[in-house]
């Protein structure tokens, strides 16, 4: 039987700030990648608003945002964090990092959606004389959405590996569960409970995505 130091409050309570750094950084991070993702489509080469320059901005900041290891950007914008925050540690510190880190990776996501869309459904929105907002509200992410919802699913899931990461330096949640009992003080309950939880995380939200992109293309 194992023992360990880690009451069931704290696993309660880890299990409701690794939640809210997930919730409240997906929020932001829609919030902030899915217009990248739509400026990224609608402006690259062909695309309805074609414009070479701010294609030419956005593509190389979000690769290069994306390039860098989650752990690495977490550390290396502590400064910025504990001017937007106060503070560098803790769940709402963590949420500053994890906002920085998805959003680019969303707004990747939400392009490869987009392009997955038939193009003779924009050409005969366009014949009809839709507008280009027209062309995406109306059309291209309608068609998307289904694509859409796997991608928010997959970033999710991103997220809470995040979380976990950010347990190293005190980011509070699951993670820093696992980190300080689990790794320092060699709790093998605390570790094992801590993977429990993230996999229960997990597939919930993947059931959930996938059954939510099914409905949205009503197979």
């Amino acid at each position: 039987m194992f023992e360990t130091a880690v009451t069931l409050d704290q696993f309660i309570q880890a299990s409701i700030d690794t939640l809210y750094m997930v919730g409240m950084s997906l929020l932001i991070g829609s919030l902030i990648g899915i217009p990248l993702g739509i400026a990224i489509v609608v402006t690259r080469p062909g695309g309805i608003l074609q414009n070479k320059i701010i294609y030419t901005v956005l593509n190389p900041i979000i690769n290069i945002v994306r390039s860098v290891p989650f752990i690495i950007l977490m550390v290396a914008i502590i400064p910025f964090t504990r001017i937007v925050v106060g503070t560098s540690i803790g769940t709402n510190a963590a949420i500053v990092p994890l906002i920085i880190f998805i959003s680019p990776f969303i707004a990747r996501l939400v392009e490869n959606s987009l392009l997955e869309v038939n193009p003779g459904i924009i050409e005969a929105a366009e014949s009809m004389g839709a507008t280009p907002f027209q062309v995406i509200w109306h059309f291209l992410l309608p068609e998307a959405f289904g694509s859409l919802i796997l991608s928010i699913t997959t970033a999710t899931i991103g997220l809470i590996g995040a979380t976990a990461m950010a347990g190293t330096v005190g980011g509070g949640g699951v993670g820093n569960i696992a980190i300080i009992y689990g790794y320092q003080r060699f709790d093998t309950f605390a570790m094992i409970a801590t993977v429990v939880i993230l996999i229960i995380f997990v597939q919930g939200i993947q059931s959930s995505g996938n059954v939510l992109a099914r409905k949205a293309r009503k197979e």
